[in-house]
């Protein structure tokens, strides 16, 4: 099919198609941003395994510790969401899903 048969409308494929990284930048921003998370919270936990837990001038400690472990927490579920619905576009991009109906968007 020469370029003068195509339908109105259509062009080369390189015109309307992109290319899709698998897995996207969108995905591997959050990856990065979880393994970093993952790896505080690593440090975290093994500080307060070291802590002795009878000591009252560690409870402060513990209490902080605790609290960053929860923020680390809230701040990974969000990262996973973010993930997630980049993940979500990509499949719905590549023609492996449909996309959400109350995502108009996609």
């Amino acid at each position: 099919m020469e370029e003068h048969d195509k339908p109105e409308g259509l062009g080369n494929c390189e015109n309307h198609c992109r290319r899709i990284e698998v897995p996207t930048e969108e995905e591997v921003v959050a990856l990065n941003a979880m393994r970093g998370i993952k790896q505080e919270v690593k440090l975290l936990k093994e500080r307060l395994r070291t802590l002795p837990q009878t000591l009252p001038e560690s409870l402060q400690e513990r209490i902080e510790l605790q609290e960053k472990l929860g923020r680390f927490k809230r701040e990974w579920d969000g990262w996973e969401k973010k993930r997630k619905a980049a993940a979500k576009e990509r499949m719905v991009l590549l023609g492996h899903e449909e996309p959400d109906s109350e995502d108009p968007a996609l």
